[in-house]
């Protein structure tokens, strides 16, 4: 993995075999827990002389490959020849096998650990790839210079329980560098979290580059200044610029780098509220004309994006264009979140749209809004997703929600046939405290410790088993208002994604917060060989 090149070395312990397990039956350190794992006396002997054997096309599973042998040669300095071709395994070899006629479920994989060697099995590299995120979980937990490393002998079968393990990143209230978007997929690897919900543009600031309307990165990325303390109190600001964006190449590379780990990238481009940033750059897009100003503190605001003017659709297709040149994601994010209706209710071309289209409200003129943009998306081959708001007004038809505002708004999709991401506010926002707020840095407010997480179930009790089938997954949602730093973004995420990690992809049935804790110790250590400011509150009890 890419970040293995620049996160510094822990020290060297003397404690070879830590994390690894040499007795029948005993549980294996993996996160997120497999769906079944067999441990068998005794361990395979991994050293320099021991061949990594592949069966696929190198350039397809390149980097599977490379992230096992700079494992083995970062961590534990254990420099074996360059990984070859083989149709078969061989003998004291570490063999990884891609089979599409394979018995295992999309994304699954087959690890078979014994005195012949490695077998890791897929049919689909997928598959690989989060089975060498397992198998390097095998190996011993802690860094330094080994002669050879040791492998519990076990039969490990494997795959996930939801397609949708999401982890959002909002860059918008603050910006965050390219660089640390590439640490942030890494991680979201190492976990075997799939999608990567890429919060793009806010009131406080447009953080993609489009070339049709150069403005929205000329003035949309920059605001003047950002409030000092808590948004509901505070009314100190720091007098200091804040901007940034990604252009439309650093878009194209962070795509390529999170497809390479099989991390799809979802871009959220809000609409029709959260908008200040857009309609700062192109004041004709809001109903009054302006002037309008980057956002400086957070909150919701009553200036949006005029719903009664075809200039504004004109300007999001056009936005669109682009976006979906750079995302190949099936699902594309409009926000649909917290849009006043006040600005509506005063507008004639808004009141002239609701009598034209014969609807009743301004609610139903939202539902207006978003229908409409996915009738372009679909168009395009693409879905919409937004959040539950969405649903005021009635569904868009072939819309996807994203259920914040606890599940109701996910239950009454998942009941009308919609697919659904869970996401509520009560267990899957990492942006609350996770300890006495004494002691933490500032958040928004709210308690999410790690085993509230932990203990969260996304498939609700009241759907039934049809029903339960719309349930794509769940996602946890990172806001930025209080987290000027990558390094507190890291503080705020983990170890809590890794918990949420184990609820999107372990069976229900399996999970035990006291056993996971166990584990995540081991874990731990690896977060610190990578350089990974996590929260330590779990550690301290």
């Amino acid at each position: 993995m890419k970040y293995l090149k620049f996160m510094p070395l822990c020290l060297f312990s003397l404690f070879s075999l830590l994390g690894c397990k040499a007795n029948e039956g005993e549980p294996l350190d993996i996160i997120p827990k497999p769906v079944s794992a067999k441990t068998f006396e005794g361990f395979f002997t991994l050293s320099s002389a021991t061949p990594v054997l592949y069966n696929f096309d190198f350039e397809m599973g390149s980097l599977l490959i490379e992230t096992l042998t700079n494992h083995l040669s970062d961590y534990y300095k254990i420099e074996g020849s360059a990984a070859t071709y083989s149709a078969k395994q061989s003998k004291g070899s570490v063999f990884l096998k891609l089979n599409p006629d394979a018995k295992v479920h999309n994304e699954g994989y087959k690890l078979k650990v014994n005195k012949r060697g490695v077998v890791l099995e897929a049919k689909e590299l997928s598959g690989l790839f989060y089975g060498v995120q397992s198998l390097i979980q095998m190996m011993p937990a802690e860094s330094g210079a080994y002669e050879s490393i040791e492998i519990p002998f076990a039969v490990v079968e494997d795959y996930p329980r939801f397609s949708w393990r999401g982890l959002h990143l909002d860059v918008c209230r603050h910006f965050m560098p390219k660089e640390f978007i590439f640490k942030y997929l890494d991680f979201m690897a190492m976990h075997k979290l799939n999608t990567f919900h890429f919060h793009l543009t806010e009131d406080q600031g447009w953080r993609i580059e489009i070339k049709k309307y150069p403005l929205l990165t000329e003035v949309g990325s920059k605001r003047k200044e950002t409030i000092v303390g808590h948004g509901r109190s505070s009314k100190e600001y720091d007098g200091t610029p804040h901007g940034g964006f990604y252009t439309q190449e650093d878009i194209k590379e962070i795509v390529k780098y999170a497809a390479e780990r099989h991390i799809t990238v979802v871009p959220e481009i809000e609409m029709p509220g959260h908008a200040l940033a857009a309609l700062a750059s192109y004041p004709h897009l809001g109903c009054t004309g302006g002037p309008y100003e980057v956002a400086t503190k957070w909150g919701v605001f009553h200036d949006v994006m005029c719903a009664g003017k075809e200039s504004t659709f004109e300007f999001l297709e056009n936005v669109l264009a682009e976006v979906l040149e750079l995302f190949p994601s099936e699902y594309i994010h409009i926000g649909g979140d917290e849009c006043p209706k006040t600005k509506w209710k005063e507008c004639p071309l808004c009141q002239q749209r609701i009598k034209d289209e014969g609807l009743k409200d301004e609610h139903e003129l939202q539902s207006y809004f978003i229908q409409r943009m996915e009738r372009y998306l679909n168009s395009k081959g693409r879905k919409l997703i937004g959040w539950d708001e969405i649903l005021e007004g009635g569904l868009a038809p072939n819309a996807a929600v994203m259920s914040w505002r606890g599940e109701a708004g996910g239950i009454e999709a998942a009941k009308q046939k919609h697919n659904v991401v869970m996401s509520p506010g009560s267990h899957c926002y990492l942006d609350h405290y996770q300890a006495d707020p004494k002691t933490e840095p500032l958040a928004i407010g709210g308690f999410t410790p790690l085993d509230k997480i932990y203990s969260y179930e996304p498939v609700p009790d009241s759907l039934s088993v049809e029903e339960s089938a719309y349930i794509m997954g769940a996602q946890g949602n990172v806001w930025t208002e209080y987290m000027k730093t990558s390094d507190h973004v890291e503080y705020m995420v983990y170890p809590r994604a890794a918990a949420l990690a184990e609820v999107v992809w372990s069976p229900k049935a399996e999970r035990s917060y006291a056993e996971f804790l166990d584990r995540l110790r081991k874990l731990a250590r690896r977060y610190e060989y990578y350089g990974l400011n996590y929260s330590r509150v779990e550690f301290m009890k």
